[in-house]
């Protein structure tokens, strides 16, 4: 059966994954219409099965204006991913593969108890919080930055062409360096 490509222009199968960590949980399977209704979620590690595009479209309706509108977040994704290809000449998923990999925090802090006092220590993340907390970060980047002065779609394209590249002015790479600087300063 042959794969079909993603919203019926882009290859999911040249899609490069470096980060070896995060390859089994950013998953790339061709789908036709990315809603499986929740039905992971009393499976152990169900995510795993989710496509990341679907758990991107689920995490873009985290603002007021898109709750509950999947079509709409899935309109978004799918014109900033050709906003992509117009500026970049690239696939835009493996765009939003990079920006994910460079996005996803090595380190966090915790906060525990010893007696009455609070201790905070660094501990290294798992993959599969790694890249949930790159989804949230790259989605509130590009939904606090369209609240200013750009539309949901050229915020979103601007947040993963800059996550992309490591540029700080990426509101998702400025959170994982000050996570990781706050793990590093918190380290046992």
């Amino acid at each position: 059966m042959p794969v079909m490509p993603l919203f019926g222009k882009w290859d999911l199968t040249e899609v490069n994954i470096v980060d070896t960590t995060l390859e089994k949980y950013i998953n790339l399977d061709a789908f036709q219409v990315p809603h499986t209704g929740g039905r992971h979620s009393k499976k152990k590690f169900g995510k795993r099965g989710l496509t990341v595009i679907e758990r991107f479209i689920n995490n873009l309706m985290r603002s007021e204006k898109y709750t509950g509108k999947k079509g709409q977040a899935y309109t978004v994704l799918k014109n900033s991913f050709e906003m992509i290809h117009t500026k970049k000449k690239e696939n835009p998923a493996q765009i939003l593969v990079q920006a994910l990999e460079n996005s996803a925090p090595r380190a966090a802090v915790v906060s525990l108890r010893y007696g009455g006092i609070r201790v905070y220590s660094g501990v290294d993340v798992s993959p599969t919080r790694r890249v949930d907390i790159a989804i949230r970060n790259l989605c509130i980047g590009a939904l606090e930055s369209s609240k200013k002065q750009r539309s949901i779609v050229k915020a979103l394209a601007r947040e993963l062409m800059l996550a992309s590249e490591i540029n700080p002015d990426s509101y998702a790479i400025s959170k994982k360096e000050e996570t990781e600087r706050q793990a590093e300063s918190a380290h046992n």
